[in-house]
């Protein structure tokens, strides 16, 4: 019997009430499942949605299961004691977060937390572990997830860490932005962006003042138009020279 938690999709987000006929099956690397797995994984998740800005788990939490982002976004973000925060990275639909921390029974290493209205399944950690002994074929999607996650960290500790300056990273990362959530208009690249100046700051480690005046630059050299959430880069070619300069 599916431990499913029945909702109406809030804010038009489509619900998606079973592993078997999920979309993401053909995008996200822990839903290409053989139909076996995808069944008894079906039967172990709780499934919710979380509006923007829900917390998900928090730093320093006991890991106590995995959450499968079935739509929306999130962020991964890290915080010090002096209260600095730093945005380690953004997941996107389809993938797994606390994933680690479950498998090594370490506690939550960073917290996440919506960007968007988001539905995600909850798998309690021994239900996992357990639904992991009696399939082969998920350990391999469980390497692969893992080593996913590796290559985004260090993607984003070289942006941070070896970028120029400021413009360099901002540019950069409205690329990134395009590279997985654009699409050409007629107007150059849209990009639907779901987060605010202080969340691209902490994401790229510079201050928000710092974002807001480059917004401001870009705006005015006709490089970006804002719209709302909206962001449309009208010069790529600048942008892109500014990425490598």
């Amino acid at each position: 019997m599916e431990k499913l938690i029945e909702f109406a999709g809030p804010n038009g987000l489509v619900a998606i009430q079973s592993c078997l006929t999920c979309p993401m099956r053909e995008e996200g690397l822990f839903c290409k499942l053989s139909p076996e797995s995808l069944r008894d994984l079906n039967s172990i998740r709780h499934n919710g949605f979380y509006p923007r800005g829900a917390r998900l788990f928090a730093q320093g939490q006991s890991a106590g299961g995995v959450f499968i982002l079935c739509s929306g976004q999130a962020k991964l973000a890290a915080g010090s004691q002096d209260g600095k925060t730093i945005t380690l990275r953004q997941v996107e639909a389809g993938e797994v977060l606390g994933l680690s921390s479950v498998i090594a029974n370490r506690p939550y290493p960073a917290t996440a937390e919506t960007l968007a209205h988001s539905q995600a399944s909850f798998i309690p950690r021994g239900d996992f572990l357990n639904f992991l002994r009696g399939h082969a074929d998920v350990s391999l999607r469980v390497a692969e997830h893992l080593s996913a996650e590796l290559h985004k960290a260090w993607e984003q500790t070289r942006m941070v860490a070896l970028a120029p300056g400021a413009r360099t990273k901002l540019s950069k990362f409205f690329l990134d932005q395009g590279a997985r959530h654009g699409r050409m208009a007629a107007e150059g690249l849209r990009v639907h962006l779901n987060m605010t100046h202080e969340e691209i700051a902490e994401s790229i480690g510079v201050t928000r003042e710092t974002v807001s005046r480059l917004i401001a630059d870009f705006k005015r050299q006709g490089i970006i138009r804002v719209k709302g959430g909206v962001i449309e880069v009208l010069q790529l070619d600048v942008l892109q020279a500014l990425s490598q300069s």
